[in-house]
């Protein structure tokens, strides 16, 4: 086995090969992809903010409501 010790693994270059086409078919997949459009991702960022916001709101106001319904009871 003279000159063996440079020379890389079956398995190793089949790793190797594996890995390579992956990346290449993300990067053709990357190409394919139709990104929104700046205004609509602002708007509905904006849009699930207020979602957000309004839920949180409602949850908070539940919760004193049924604090104060509780409170009666004791």
């Amino acid at each position: 086995m003279i000159g063996s010790e440079n020379a890389t693994p079956a398995w190793m270059a089949q790793t190797i090969n594996s890995i390579q086409t992956y990346f290449r078919g993300v990067k053709t997949e990357w190409g394919k992809i139709n990104w929104p459009e700046r205004r609509q991702v602002v708007t509905e960022t904006v849009f699930v903010i207020a979602i957000v916001f309004v839920f949180t709101v409602a949850v908070y106001l539940m919760d004193i409501i049924f604090k104060g319904l509780l409170s009666l009871i004791k």
